[in-house]
């Protein structure tokens, strides 16, 4: 009977060892830089960013916000705060954009978005989740800032 349990647990072990595959690629130090947990993912923030309630906003106004809104997406992506940010096409929920924040918490979220313009001048609302994507996510970065040639 002590052998069969024996032979049993060995086989059970064997079965779980397998199961879970190492990455032959795994780089610890890179894993560690980016706050990667076991799986290579991290937690972040998605923010949908949609048309604010302030309909009265002068065009100088308008100009004036949206401009603050450009410079505060360079001061967070260059902060390492703003991982991915861009437009959405027109739609019938009037979402605008995205941004993707790499903090942890919705709290701290929405103290960064706070931090823009167009949000504090009601012309931008947002709604703010929980993410879990990719810590590699913010690799991309580096790239991107070497395949445009115009700033809009």
């Amino acid at each position: 009977m002590k052998t069969a349990f024996a032979i049993l647990f060995f086989l059970v072990s064997l079965v779980t060892v397998s199961a879970q595959k190492t990455n032959p690629n795994y780089d610890e130090a890179l894993a560690k830089k980016l706050g990667a947990d076991d799986y290579g993912m991290k937690k972040y923030v998605l923010v949908i960013l949609k048309t604010g309630e302030n309909t009265t906003a002068t065009s100088e106004e308008t100009s004036s916000a949206f401009r603050g809104h450009m410079e505060n997406i360079n001061r967070l992506a260059v902060e390492g705060k703003l991982i991915v940010a861009g437009p959405m096409g027109k739609n019938e929920k009037n979402y605008r954009g995205i941004f993707i924040l790499d903090v942890p918490t919705v709290e701290e979220a929405g103290k960064l978005v706070q931090t823009d313009p167009a949000v504090r001048a009601k012309l931008l609302d947002v709604e703010l989740f929980p993410w879990y994507g990719s810590a590699a996510l913010a690799d991309y970065l580096h790239a991107s800032d070497k395949i445009w040639k115009v700033r809009p």
